[in-house]
């Protein structure tokens, strides 16, 4: 299904509204995650949202204006697993300055993936809101799969999961031997006060060696409280493992686009008061996650 007949929703802020940074953006930072939608590629039936306003030249005046040269694209529900826009800002972004996550069926050819790889693909995102229902046994054998797909180009996963399947996940994920990225600080329920017991069993994963935890979509977790309300486990995170968390701005903050990004870099300031904490964050992580080659 084409975007023919879905609403754009409100359109995008302009980049020169967001706040400017507090702080030095390091050179080499990277915004690992972020979206972006074009009229002309195929959506899946009945998506969770309208068309949004968001195209990579709007984005690219954002990333711009915020101090970001790199970026990576993480491939939205949206698209489902036609990964044809990810592989189109590829090539013209240039891999020397974004790189992207997937989205892939199982049955996806390695030679596709091979052509995926020289492009600049660098992992393959895990829909674990879609898999929600399943028992948890059966989430463990698919992430396996994916794994073993994953593992032969360096490529790592990269988990989208509500808050209860990473806790259900967490003694799975103590003993991984794949390296893999948790999408929104851990996405643990944080509004519910949360369980002190599931955060420290998801400080231990981090600690263990093969997870990383990305730093994005603090709203996500703040829900209908101010962005501050996120801060003890945005310090924490730092506190703990630094040179295992990534940051991006999950632009264009779905479902209005109204979001001020700048006002969302700018809780890292708080975060990682420490400037060589933030250049670990901003530019040494997505190094060797995505950039090694």
């Amino acid at each position: 299904m084409s975007d023919a007949g879905i609403l754009r929703t409100t359109p995008m802020r302009p980049a020169v509204s967001n706040t400017r940074p507090a702080f030095m953006v390091p050179n080499g930072a990277c915004d690992t995650h972020f979206h972006v939608f074009e009229p002309g590629y195929t959506h899946v039936p009945d998506p969770l949202y309208t068309f949004p306003d968001g195209t990579l030249a709007q984005y690219l005046e954002l990333s711009g204006y915020l101090g970001f040269r790199r970026m990576v694209y993480v491939q939205p529900t949206f698209y489902g697993t036609d990964n044809r826009l990810a592989l189109d800002v590829l090539r013209r972004v240039g891999r020397d300055r974004c790189r992207a996550v997937i989205r892939i069926a199982e049955d996806t050819a390695d030679a596709d993936l091979d052509r995926y790889h020289e492009l600049g693909v660098r992992a393959i995102r895990l829909d674990l809101f879609a898999r929600a229902s399943w028992p948890t046994q059966d989430i463990i054998g698919y992430v396996r799969r994916m794994a073993r797909r994953a593992r032969p180009r360096g490529w790592h996963l990269q988990f989208y999961a509500p808050g209860r399947i990473v806790r259900d996940l967490l003694p799975f994920l103590a003993d991984a031997e794949d390296t893999f990225t948790i999408d929104h600080m851990g996405y643990l329920p944080e509004a519910a006060g949360p369980d002190r017991a599931d955060f420290e069993r998801l400080l231990g994963v981090l600690r263990a060696g093969h997870c990383w935890i990305k730093l994005s979509g603090p709203y996500r977790i703040a829900k209908d409280r101010p962005l501050s309300a996120v801060t003890p486990i945005g310090r924490a995170l730092v506190r703990t493992q630094p040179d295992r968390l990534i940051w991006g701005s999950d632009w264009p903050h779905l479902p209005d686009g109204q979001r001020d990004t700048g006002e969302v870099l700018n809780l890292l300031a708080d975060w990682a008061p420490d400037e060589g904490d933030r250049k670990t964050i901003l530019v040494d992580g997505p190094d060797r996650l995505f950039f090694s080659d």
